[in-house]
């Protein structure tokens, strides 16, 4: 079967299986095609098919029963009209960001985002104009406005409580990190909250307005180029099906290979010295180089 451009292809089998739902040809109780012929009947690989029929039984459209297989659990309604005049700007971008939090920003699609919310694709953009407006519109909500009323006192409690409260936002919402350009940014309200709060803490030091930018812009690119390593680890468990450790370990015969070949034998000693094992703990790392960050900053400061 020919499957149109734009959307990832497994959200492509979705609508069009939705689609098959909607309109009664595969009726509630209905046994959903195998996985295999899905594949072949769409064109995809086994694990892509599969990926459709896991998103499918998320919104609760079909389920697997033991010596039966997966069956159709309801009939959509054909027209989503009372859905529609129920829709808002703010269900859509919710919708959006709890289908970025699950499935990344790469999966994200106008489309996809109306399939979950049960309602024709030209609905949303009712609402929206382009998918470049919804990913504004989630970044603007995602991030978010929580700032204290009252700043703790001192530039450098100031800061990283700021650089904190950013942390935790790319943790809630990992994918933000792939979508926030610091050679692009972008004339929103929340965003530029965050910067306000940063500078805020740096003014009055005897800094100049290029080097508060500078500094601000320095702790916000550590913080994001190490939160960019949230979603990629998910992709990656998601892709592989291993954990962090499991793909460690089925490389530690590499690394030990590499550290005995004599040409790296500062890794080599840090190899052996950390036999015992090593966590690598993002929070622990961000906290680590927060404070080596803010060392260069004082020492900055300092001299000016």
């Amino acid at each position: 079967m020919k499957r149109a451009g734009g959307d990832p292809p497994y959200l492509q089998i979705v609508a069009e299986l939705r689609r098959r739902i909607a309109a009664g040809e595969l009726a509630a109780g209905a046994a959903l095609p195998p996985v295999r012929q899905i594949a072949r009947d769409f064109g995809v690989a086994l694990a892509t098919a599969t990926k459709a029929v896991a998103t499918l039984s998320h919104h609760g459209l079909v389920k697997a029963v033991p010596r039966v297989g997966t069956v159709v659990t309801s009939k959509l309604r054909a027209s989503a009209g009372g859905r529609d005049a129920e829709l808002s700007r703010e269900r859509i971008v919710d919708a959006a960001i709890a289908m970025a939090d699950r499935e990344g920003i790469a999966a994200l699609s106008v489309r996809g985002v109306a399939s979950k919310l049960d309602i024709p694709t030209m609905s949303l953009y009712r609402h929206v104009r382009s998918k470049d407006e919804l990913v504004q519109r989630m970044i603007e909500a995602a991030i978010g406005a929580p700032f204290p009323v009252e700043p703790p006192a001192g530039w450098r409690a100031q800061l990283e409580l700021g650089a904190r409260l950013q942390w935790q936002v790319y943790r809630r919402h990992p994918w933000l990190a792939r979508v926030m350009i610091v050679t692009r940014p972008l004339p929103l309200p929340n965003t530029l909250a965050h910067a306000e709060w940063m500078l805020r803490a740096l003014d009055g030091l005897g800094l100049d307005a290029a080097t508060m930018l500078q500094l601000h812009i320095a702790v916000h690119s550590y913080i994001q180029g190490l939160a960019v390593n949230l979603e990629a680890e998910a992709q990656a468990e998601n892709d592989t099906g291993m954990s962090e450790a499991d793909w460690m370990a089925s490389h530690e015969a590499a690394f030990i290979g590499l550290a005995a070949s004599g040409r790296l034998p500062t890794f080599a000693k840090v190899l052996a010295a950390l036999s015992g094992g090593f966590d690598l703990d993002l929070d622990a790392l961000f906290e680590l180089g927060l404070r080596a960050l803010l060392d260069g900053v004082t020492a900055r400061i300092a001299a000016t």
